[in-house]
């Protein structure tokens, strides 16, 4: 087979009903282009996997991977920058919030010498209130405490270069965080903005728990200043401590007076308490990350692919 010169990598976790419809969109546009679609079954328990398969079958421009279980959205990505042969690879999600109109032109900017094109979401009226607090404050955030700059608003709906993908695929970090890594890695990079369409079909995957999840991964992968900030706390606490000691054993061998103040005593046990947790908490959220990357296990399980690989077709034989 002839290498394609676009890859386009697209997860998917439940989304059955928008499979042929954004493969319809994609090759609508990209009818005069050399491309393969990558569709990333993320472990789904509807019949995402079949659609994709039935689309293989009939489109030899499109490919499929499913998951053993469900892996995430980062690990799809990954999945899908592993298997991308052309010349640069381009990254949306199944659900059509990501306009694939928007190809044509970064396909454009990347001809023209781009090597990294990221797309940002504009205001959006129908967002609701609560995403559009949390996503900012999770930027700042994230900007705040950490080394590499991420702009609000973008996602994982992006182009790469093939230089660039090349770089992805070595990286074995076992919690990915693509928005930042992308960044991270420093080429020439362009950022154009989008109008986010309506979700055509079902319902967003992103539950808060994820997103909480996401957050932490993010942050917690790109900068140790959180450490810094638990020994600034410590040291803050523990000098209050001391001076407050002092103070005490001051009234109680210089004077007839009593120190009181049980109440703000517990308060303050409390606090100190609190924050000694929150510490240990921070701590452990690193060892942890330290822990499973020394396990070494893969960052992703492949069940089958779409059309099946030959050595797929041999172990049926071999059953």
């Amino acid at each position: 087979m002839l290498q394609p010169t676009i890859s386009i990598i697209i997860p998917a976790f439940n989304e059955e009903a928008n499979i042929s419809l954004l493969f319809e969109k994609i090759s609508t546009l990209l009818f005069k282009e050399d491309y393969e679609i990558i569709f990333i079954d993320d472990g789904s328990t509807d019949k995402t996997a079949a659609e994709i398969q039935k689309l293989s079958q009939n489109y030899p421009q499109v490919k499929g991977i499913s998951f053993s279980r469900n892996f995430g959205h980062q690990a799809a990505l990954k999945a899908g920058l592993d298997y991308a042969r052309g010349d640069c690879a381009l990254s949306l999600d199944c659900d059509l919030e990501h306009p694939p109109e928007i190809l044509l032109e970064m396909l454009s900017l990347w001809r023209n010498g781009i090597e990294v094109v990221i797309c940002k979401r504009e205001n959006n009226s129908r967002l609701p209130i609560f995403k559009k607090i949390s996503s900012r404050i999770f930027y700042t955030l994230l900007n705040l405490i950490s080394e590499t700059s991420v702009e609000p608003g973008t996602a994982d709906f992006r182009l790469l270069d093939k230089k660039v993908v090349e770089v992805c695929k070595a990286i074995t970090e076992n919690e990915l965080f693509w928005r930042g890594i992308i960044p991270w890695l420093g080429f020439k990079t362009k950022t154009i903005g989008y109008q986010q369409s309506q979700r055509k079909h079902g319902e967003s995957k992103y539950t808060l728990i994820k997103m909480i999840r996401l957050s932490v991964a993010g942050i917690t992968s790109f900068s140790i200043k959180p450490l810094y900030l638990a020994l600034y706390l410590g040291a803050f606490f523990a000098t209050t401590s001391f001076l407050y000691l002092i103070y005490t054993l001051g009234i109680k061998l210089f004077t007839n007076e009593s120190v009181s103040g049980w109440a703000s005593l517990i308060a303050s046990v409390l606090l100190i308490g609190g924050v000694q947790l929150l510490i240990l908490g921070v701590m452990g959220i690193y060892l942890g990350k330290l822990f499973m990357q020394s396990k070494g296990r893969p960052q992703y399980v492949i069940r089958n692919t779409f059309p099946e690989s030959r050595s797929d077709q041999e172990l049926k034989k071999a059953s």
